[in-house]
């Protein structure tokens, strides 16, 4: 089998091949590990290789199952971290000067559980300072690139974790999404991004950009990595305050249910918000739709309140930001990035009444959300309104004018995912996005499994990557 195929895998298709014997976990830590050391100076997708960890890990996971000792279908799985998940021993830094020599004591719970699911920690992965939006230009690490075409932003802030499963340098990835982190570099990488309930997954070690918002979550090749991904991850965690004590559904059971007789809604209303949605995404979500419908599908026109959460997330994110970087604003400003030190700057500007307005604007876009998905199953919508965009010229208020289609599932918490739905004519990948009710991920999965098995785009790989 060619070391390109075996990087491609799915993670179901890998525990096969470990179970049978036709191939190790070291044999396929060895085969990302090799591919990270010759492709990733293209797109800068880690921070830190943990090379001979990883190995150790493989061997182990290897030793493990031939004794008949299985720990599921991560075990010896190779698999990222963004750098803000606490690592114990591990340098993490958030991709910043603040934290550049910090290695916890700890890991993440997240991190915990994934060990304890046997997988293989390949390294760390960039992101956008501090999970803020945009990029720091003097940030102490340089920007994760697109693989599709590395003079290409492949979204933030999960931006290394994209690019990394993109081009096929892990098979999975962590990734935390505040207002679009996962969900906008699985579609601007053609992978699959999914955002969880809020408190699904533990986000206890987890760097917070804002404790309000923050969810964890998987980025995978395809739904089914994302589901088991999640099956591992989800729980409740008694050290998270946000973590919710709700049973975990059997994510793998419900994935091939069918969606024949489901009822999707779609926020047409929102589309020609602002300079609204450029004109191949769109062309590419109606065929999606068309997709959806010939599964069996009903769709129905609704609306939903984008703008209230648009406005109640700023207030939200920018304040709790501005709690967790407080003591660096006042003791050592200079060690924060040049997009990070202005948009703190920025949030001292609210004061109490700001933060309890909008923590009511939220809960009114909480009970709206509630009563909207008592009349459908779930949502669909572009994922980001439009394709990747360069990093030559790229300017943020551009982008920032167009509809925003993710912060509203951050808002609400309910869970989101974004699959691949198409090209542009340049080989850019564009992404749908699927929400459902609060804690029925299943149905989500269920919704994007039936899409993505009647089309073909999760099959593609970047040009680039996909040779040896």
């Amino acid at each position: 089998m060619e070391s390109v195929d075996v990087a491609y895998l799915s993670i179901a298709e890998a525990g096969a091949l470990f179970r049978s014997k036709r191939l190790s976990p070291v044999e396929l830590t060895q085969t990302y590990l090799a591919r990270i050391e010759r492709l990733d100076p293209l797109i800068q997708s880690f921070l830190l290789v943990t090379g001979d960890e990883a190995i150790a890990q493989a061997k182990v996971a290897e030793a493990e199952l031939s004794k008949g000792i299985d720990r599921g279908p991560l075990h010896g799985i190779p698999i990222g971290l963004k750098d803000l998940f606490a690592t114990k021993g591990i340098r993490t830094t958030a991709q910043s000067r603040a934290l550049i020599e910090w290695v916890p004591d700890e890991d993440a719970a997240v991190v915990s559980r994934l060990k304890e699911a046997g997988t293989v920690l390949l390294g760390k992965l960039a992101l956008q300072e501090f999970a803020m939006p945009n990029i720091s230009s003097d940030s102490p690490f340089p920007p994760a690139r697109n693989p599709w075409n590395p003079d290409y932003r492949p979204g933030g802030s999960s931006s290394g974790s994209g690019a990394a499963v993109a081009g096929g340098l892990c098979m999975a990835a962590l990734g935390s999404d505040t207002g679009a982190s996962i969900r906008s570099p699985a579609s601007q990488c053609g992978i699959v991004g999914l955002k969880p309930t809020y408190g699904r997954v533990s986000c206890d070690g987890v760097i917070p950009l804002s404790w309000s918002l923050d969810h964890v979550g998987p980025l995978g090749r395809n739904v089914r990595d994302c589901a088991l991904m999640l099956q591992a991850m989800a729980g409740f965690d008694p050290h998270d305050y946000g973590s919710a004590n709700q049973p975990v559904d059997d994510y793998l059971g419900m994935l091939d249910s069918g969606v024949r007789g489901l009822r999707v809604g779609v926020t047409r209303h929102w589309f020609n918000e602002g300079e609204g949605v450029d004109g191949e995404v769109m062309k590419a979500f109606e065929a999606a739709i068309q997709t959806l419908k010939d599964s069996g599908i009903e769709i129905a026109d609704v609306q939903a309140p984008f703008d209230d959460a648009r406005r109640a997330s700023g207030v939200i994110f920018g304040a709790d930001a501005l709690a967790y970087h407080k003591k660096t604003l006042e003791t050592a400003p200079e060690l924060l990035g040049d997009n990070v030190l202005p948009r703190l700057r920025d949030a001292e500007g609210f004061n109490a009444t700001d933060y309890i307005e909008a923590q009511r604007l939220k809960g009114s876009v909480v009970s709206q959300m509630r009563e909207l998905l008592t009349t459908v199953d779930g949502l669909v919508m572009p994922t980001v309104a439009t394709p990747p965009a360069l990093f030559e010229g790229y300017d943020p208020q551009s982008r920032a004018s167009r509809p925003q289609f993710t912060s509203l599932f951050n808002v609400s918490g309910l869970p989101a995912i974004s699959v691949p739905c198409g090209f542009t004519q340049d080989g850019l990948p564009i992404g749908l996005q699927i929400a459902g009710q609060l804690f029925n991920e299943a149905m989500v999965l269920r919704i994007a499994q039936a899409y993505e098995q009647a089309t073909p785009w999760h099959t593609q790989r970047p040009p680039l990557f996909d040779r040896d």
